[in-house]
């Protein structure tokens, strides 16, 4: 997968989420919602709930994904995603790249 794969993944992903600007937005809230959105909805889901949006209201749409990008990019350094589901004997930690790494 690619960098730009990647990146449009986690933007789909937290486009879809709960999440809005109004919620505490530590790198921990943002990774679990982009984390539990993709548990629930599949990546393929994401990007079709992206484009419903886009579809059915335009501009508010256009706001959620500016805020969604600059959200990412404030906390790029901070947020961490598994790279697998974590061994019931590895040290907690052992299989978390950051976003930066992984893309």
């Amino acid at each position: 997968m690619t960098r730009m794969h990647v990146n449009e993944a986690v933007f789909e992903a937290l486009f879809a989420s709960p999440l809005q600007p109004s919620d505490p937005l530590t790198p921990e809230a943002v990774a679990d919602a982009i984390g539990s959105t993709v548990r629930r909805l599949s990546a393929a889901g994401c990007t079709s709930r992206v484009a419903e949006e886009f579809g059915n209201h335009p501009e508010e749409a256009v706001e959620r994904m500016r805020w969604v990008r600059q959200l990412t990019s404030d906390l790029c350094d901070c947020l961490y995603f598994p790279t697998a589901v974590p061994a019931a004997t590895a040290p907690p930690g052992a299989d978390f790249l950051p976003v930066s790494e992984a893309a």
